[in-house]
C-alpha cells in the first residue's frame, strides 16, 4: 500500500516508524527559527525521513507549491499523526482509498491540538487513543478503533505522550493491513453533542497562581513542562519550574510563601495544600534540582513568590 505520512512532532515518530515500510513520502511541518541565534532546528519527523531514507516534503501552509508534489506519488492512503495542520479537503481528497487520524483522546472530547495537555491539566483518570476516518472538519470523521489508556499520577506530558505514541505504533500496523485487505473501515460516527474542544496553549498559561491548590498547580507544572513550562517570579526574576507535587500538609500561611527547604526540594504555601518544588530554573540559569539551586541562593526562606 502507498502511504504518504503525515507528522511534525516527537509523537509522530513511532508511528511512522512503525509503517515505514509501506510509505512513500513524509509531509511535515517547516522548522521555525529558535534561540537567540534563530538557526533553524529539524523536527523529529524529518530526522527520522532522513535515517528512513524516506523522501520528505516541508511545508508552512497548504499554499505551499510544494505540496501538489503529492498528486505526482498517486496515494492510497494518508496517515496524519500530530501534524499541527487542518488537512485541507482537496489534499483529502487525494488518495484512492481515503485518509486516518490519530488522535491521543477519546473522541469526540478534547479535540484539538492540545488534548494531552488539557487532560493532565483538569485532572483526568484517563484519556486514550483514537483513529478516525478523516474529513475536513478537525477531528470530526467516524471512529475506526478508540482504546483507554490511564493517567498515572506522576505522568506529566512528555512521559504520558511517549507512552500513547508508543502504543500507536503497536496498533497502527495491524489497522494498515486490514485496510489493505479489506479496505477503508467506514466506522462509527461520533457522538458530536459530547464534543470538547482543546484552546492553543500561550505563554501565559504557564504563570503560576499561587491562590490554586497544591494539586492544581502540580499538575499545571506536569502539563506544561514542555511549554511554556509552568512559572513565577522570585526576586523580580522569572523561576521555570519543571517538577513539583502536592505535599498533603495544609499550613495557614499566606500562598506563595517558601516555608521550608529539605532535600525533596522548596516547599511552598497554596490555598490549599503545600506544593514541594522539586526542579527549577531561574533566569539565565541551568535548570537543576530545587534543593540544589536552594543551597546556592541566600535568604529563601520566607519569600513570597509571586
Amino acid at each position: 500500500m502507498n502511504i504518504v505520512f503525515f507528522g511534525s512532532s516527537s509523537f509522530s515518530v513511532p508511528p511512522l516508524n512503525s509503517i515505514s515500510s509501506f510509505v512513500s513520502c513524509v509531509v511535515t511541518k517547516k522548522a521555525k527559527p529558535k534561540g537567540r541565534g534563530y538557526l533553524l532546528e529539524d523536527n523529529e519527523v524529518k530526522k527520522t525521513a532522513i535515517n528512513l531514507h524516506l523522501p520528505f516534503i516541508e511545508i508552512e501552509t497548504f499554499k505551499d507549491e510544494s505540496i501538489h508534489q503529492l498528486e505526482q506519488l498517486r496515494p492510497e492512503l494518508f496517515v496524519v499523526a500530530s501534524f499541527g495542520l487542518i488537512v485541507p479537503k482537496w489534499v483529502l481528497d487525494l488518495p484512492t482509498v481515503g485518509s486516518i487520524n490519530v488522535h491521543p483522546s477519546l473522541l469526540p472530547i478534547y479535540r484539538g491540538p492540545s488534548p494531552i495537555q488539557w487532560a493532565i491539566l483538569n485532572g483526568e483518570a484517563k484519556t486514550g487513543i483514537t483513529l478516525i476516518k478523516m474529513n475536513e472538519k478537525m477531528d470530526a470523521g467516524n471512529v475506526m478503533y478508540q482504546e483507554h489508556v490511564a493517567i498515572n499520577q506522576e505522568d506529566n506530558m512528555i512521559t504520558l505522550s511517549e507512552r500513547l505514541s508508543r502504543r500507536v505504533a503497536e496498533i497502527l500496523p495491524e489497522i494498515i493491513d486490514y485496510i489493505s485487505i479489506e479496505g477503508m473501515m467506514e466506522g462509527i460516527e461520533q457522538k458530536h453533542e459530547y464534543a470538547t474542544y482543546t484552546p492553543i496553549i500561550t505563554k501565559e498559561m504557564g504563570k503560576i497562581d499561587w491562590h490554586k491548590s497544591a494539586i492544581e498547580i502540580a499538575r499545571q507544572v506536569r502539563a506544561f513542562i514542555l511549554w511554556p513550562t509552568a512559572y513565577t517570579f522570585l526576586d523580580n526574576l522569572m523561576l521555570k519550574v519543571f517538577d513539583a507535587e502536592l505535599e498533603g500538609t495544609k499550613e495557614k500561611k499566606e500562598s506563595g510563601v517558601i516555608l521550608d527547604i529539605n532535600k525533596d526540594g522548596i516547599l511552598v504555601s497554596t490555598a490549599a495544600g503545600i506544593l514541594v518544588i522539586k526542579e527549577v530554573q531561574l533566569e539565565n540559569r541551568k535548570r537543576m534540582k530545587a534543593f540544589q539551586f536552594a543551597q546556592g541562593y541566600r535568604n529563601l526562606m520566607g519569600k513570597t513568590l509571586e
